[in-house]
């Protein structure tokens, strides 16, 4: 089944990829201990199952934010994908579209928005941080609007990136011949080299994200498009709340795969909180640690509308490209499409709290 499944890719990938850079997509900030928190806190959880009930034609299919997905999974922004394959996010976009699941399209992407469109039959969403040059994240925002992109997706929990001790112990920079096309050559255009003890990315982030924005700044973004909105990184329901005060249509509640605060409650921990602060007036998106169809029914169980998965799309890509990342989303689909049927729930309105406890 998936973990099998997913075992083999991310083994494949393993033995594909330089340590670098194998190190740069796997590896998480601080003591690393976020890397199987995520993790154990999913296993913690058992599902509860209803019988006699009429399973007899299941349907995974739902709506998210205007979008119609044939199972509520996505792909979480993952930047560089061409560090996996030469085809990068384009072909990430043609399996996303394949199997009818959401593509959120990393702002540090090595193909352009407009040729990942191009290749995608499913929906996308394009993730942003927040720059000092704003002029750049206008530019890019009206690009994304021209190509057709569904959402925007604000990362929140990243004012800077943290130390990652794999990615200053290797000096990590991004190899020649792949860059961030997206982003302008003004804010790109410092030659960003490692240095002692710290990675080239680290050091891009403090020169050019901005650590001042506050609440009160997504009002101008707001103001720069009729885009859906969404945070990334939420994980308190204080936060959600406020979310939802200031507009926001969407939450993916992630603690950024174990790349940033170190010790951070884990997503799914974070999830009931928070889907009981909003109650519904915005939608909810889990990020952290999914490796199993039955993690898909886990969240939606603890109030999410849908999840999404980082690394082991890029081990798909890794292993052999489109077919590669195609494989995985049908792996988890098919999955859990059969937990469907066991839990008694043959739509995905019929997952709910009474059907999780933790063990």
């Amino acid at each position: 089944m998936a973990e099998l499944a997913l075992r083999d890719y991310e083994a494949s990938a393993r033995e594909r990829l330089s340590g670098p850079v194998w190190d740069f997509l796997e590896g998480g900030s601080g003591t690393e201990s976020m890397l199987t928190a995520g993790r154990d806190a999913l296993d913690r959880l058992r599902l509860r199952p209803r019988c006699l009930v009429d399973v007899s034609a299941c349907e995974p299919a739902t709506t998210l934010l205007g979008a119609r997905l044939a199972a509520p999974l996505g792909i979480a922004p993952v930047a560089y994908h061409q560090l996996a394959h030469p085809e990068g996010e384009v072909a990430t976009a043609r399996a996303a579209g394949a199997v009818g699941a959401l593509f959120t399209v990393s702002m540090f992407a090595s193909r352009t928005i407009e040729d990942i469109a191009a290749a995608a039959t499913g929906p996308l969403w394009l993730q942003l941080y927040w720059l000092k040059r704003r002029e750049s994240m206008i530019g890019l925002i009206r690009r994304a609007e021209d190509a057709g992109y569904r959402a925007l997706v604000l990362t929140v929990d990243a004012p800077l990136v943290a130390h990652r001790p794999r990615d200053a112990r290797n000096g990590f920079a991004v190899p020649a011949g792949i860059r961030a096309v997206n982003v302008d050559s003004s804010v790109m255009s410092a030659s960003y080299e490692a240095e002692a003890g710290e990675s080239a990315i680290a050091r891009h982030s403090k020169e050019q994200f901005d650590p001042s924005i506050t609440w009160a700044d997504l009002e101008w973004l707001r103001e720069h498009t009729s885009l859906p909105l969404v945070l990334k990184g939420v994980l308190s329901g204080e936060d959600a709340v406020r979310a939802v005060e200031c507009g926001i249509e969407g939450l993916v509640v992630s603690n950024h795969g174990g790349r940033q605060l170190d010790f951070a409650l884990p997503a799914v921990d974070a999830l009931p909180e928070i889907a009981e602060a909003v109650g519904g007036r915005c939608r909810i998106v889990l990020d952290g640690a999914v490796r199993h169809g039955a993690d898909i029914a886990k969240g939606l169980c603890l109030g999410a509308d849908a999840v999404l998965v980082g690394r082991p799309a890029l081990w798909g890509l890794a292993h052999s490209g489109s077919d590669g990342v195609e494989s995985v989303l049908r792996t988890l689909l098919d999955e859990f499409s059969e937990v469907m049927a066991l839990m008694g729930a043959p739509r995905v309105s019929d997952f709910h709290r009474s059907g999780i406890v933790r063990s």
